[in-house]
């Protein structure tokens, strides 16, 4: 087994460059790889590819690298809440290509699965549809969806082994486990490592076949606002 498990954010993301794609984990502020994040940002790479939900939220997160300028080009499925990347697409400087959220999670899942594309009747007769091929199934029009692949994944585990095994904290889960899938390089952010075996088999949410790099941050903002409406036993 090839040794997986990096010292530091800087070595687990050796290789990453400007001009690069990186698919994002998380879903606004939850379950972001927040060190990885601030690394990017510290080494001043630009002309980025992002690919994510949202690409941050109200300047934190992703939204760091907007503030630099560092992001040339946006994949996501929703821009409201981040007046940074709407400030600058409606410049016109920054590219932004829009998805609908099922059809997001869908192509970074067919690119995982070695799936040339699929059919989806969303987006049909919309501007989504431009450009992208159609045919007709069963008396219904559907839009040809191609998969999404990335140069690096940055993902964001609650606990993973030193070969890669990942668990999600709740909903954190929601876009990091296709993310991790769909990468030529997956760099794993784990709050907390453990050694083989800790994990129960049933509780892995991601194998570690998918993963490449993984490394230790005990210490995030964790920026999600915990409500409750009654007082806890």
């Amino acid at each position: 087994m090839k040794q997986k498990v990096r010292a530091s954010v800087d070595e687990a993301l050796e290789g990453l460059a400007s001009g690069m794609s990186i698919m994002s984990g998380g879903f606004g502020l939850c379950g972001n790889a927040e060190q990885c994040i601030k690394a990017i940002a510290r080494k001043g790479l630009n002309d980025l590819t992002i690919i994510s939900n949202n690409c941050g939220n109200q300047g934190r997160g992703l939204a760091v690298l907007l503030k630099g300028r560092q992001i040339r080009k946006v994949v996501c499925s929703f821009i409201g809440g981040n007046p940074d990347l709407q400030e600058q697409y409606l410049a016109g400087e920054i590219e932004v290509e829009l998805n609908p959220q099922g059809t997001l999670a869908e192509r970074i899942r067919a690119a995982g699965s070695g799936l040339g594309g699929f059919y989806t009747p969303t987006g049909v007769g919309t501007v989504v549809a431009e450009g992208k091929e159609t045919r007709e199934i069963d008396g219904v029009r559907y839009l040809l969806e191609k998969p999404l692949r990335a140069d690096f994944a940055i993902v964001r585990a609650a606990v993973a082994d030193r070969w890669g095994n990942c668990r999600f904290y709740r909903t954190a889960r929601n876009f990091n486990p296709l993310m991790a899938m769909a990468a030529d390089v997956t760099v794993v952010e784990a709050d907390r490592l453990v050694e083989v075996g800790e994990l129960d088999p049933d509780d892995v949410h991601l194998p570690g076949i998918f993963v490449h790099r993984v490394f230790e941050a005990p210490e995030h903002d964790n920026l999600i606002e915990h409500r409750t409406t009654r007082a806890r036993p």
